[in-house]
């Protein structure tokens, strides 16, 4: 068994599901993926589980009901995860604009580099992002210079989705005190491991926006992120988000 899964929810990724896999399944390092499917009405959970025939102790699928969140659906694999006993857990997205190949520098950082998390990180070394619109690219800048303001955290990508978490790390999280499903999920989970003391590294990535499928980017997203770093500077996180191991 692999000591790594690479957690892919999916909604509507017919067109990208199984390229992803494939070539997640092509690198040198054997990963496992989890597919966390919410329900997608254009076909996306029967590719997968086409592919289970072909990868049945490799590829998973976890099925719900509905588009329930992506905090949610991560959230959902995290837990699948720590059950069935993975060393490293990884999040990815479905289109390819996190690029597969630099799942290997992400385990590097974490197996070899000493990081608790490892985050694909497109704004350590300037600006490394393709085909987004100058709007979205300046928009996505300037909020996680807004979260390091407020947070204080010294992350450059603070609402990056591409990481590597340590087991460690997600078991010593309360996952179930986790309150944000969009963009924000990718901040709470960065501050908390942060403020719990993880060791939090940052590995240069190209981010490439999709050429198939439709983004799931909305302003309500958008706006939970910009609002909700506040709350997260004014709760306090040790409390609310590490599990009590007396109990």
């Amino acid at each position: 068994m692999s000591d790594s899964l690479v957690i892919i929810p999916t909604y509507n990724e017919k067109e990208n599901i199984e390229k992803i896999i494939r070539k997640v399944f092509s690198l040198e390092k054997e990963l496992n993926v989890l597919i966390v499917e919410d329900n997608s009405p254009d076909g996306t959970a029967a590719i997968v589980k086409n592919l289970i025939n072909e990868f049945p102790d490799r590829l998973f699928i976890e099925e719900r009901e509905g588009k329930l969140g992506l905090g949610t659906a991560y959230i959902h694999g995290f837990k699948w995860a720590l059950k069935k006993g993975y060393e490293y857990i990884f999040e990815m997205d479905a289109d390819f604009s996190h690029n597969p190949d630099d799942l290997l520098r992400l385990y590097d950082a974490c197996s070899n580099q000493g990081a608790d998390v490892a985050i694909g990180s497109r704004y350590i070394n300037g600006v490394n992002v393709v085909n987004w619109p100058m709007g979205r690219v300046l928009m996505s800048y300037y909020a996680s210079a807004y979260v390091r303001l407020i947070t204080r955290m010294k992350i450059r990508d603070t609402t990056a989705g591409f990481k590597c978490y340590t087991r460690k790390v997600l078991e010593a999280i309360n996952l179930d005190k986790i309150k944000f499903v969009g963009y924000a999920f990718q901040i709470e989970m960065k501050y908390t491991a942060w403020k719990l003391g993880f060791r939090v590294m940052e590995v240069p990535i190209i981010f490439t926006d999709r050429t198939e499928g439709v983004s799931k980017m909305s302003s309500g997203i958008f706006k939970e992120a910009i609002f909700g770093v506040i709350n997260l500077r004014c709760m306090n996180i040790k409390k609310l988000h590490r599990k009590d191991k007396d109990k």
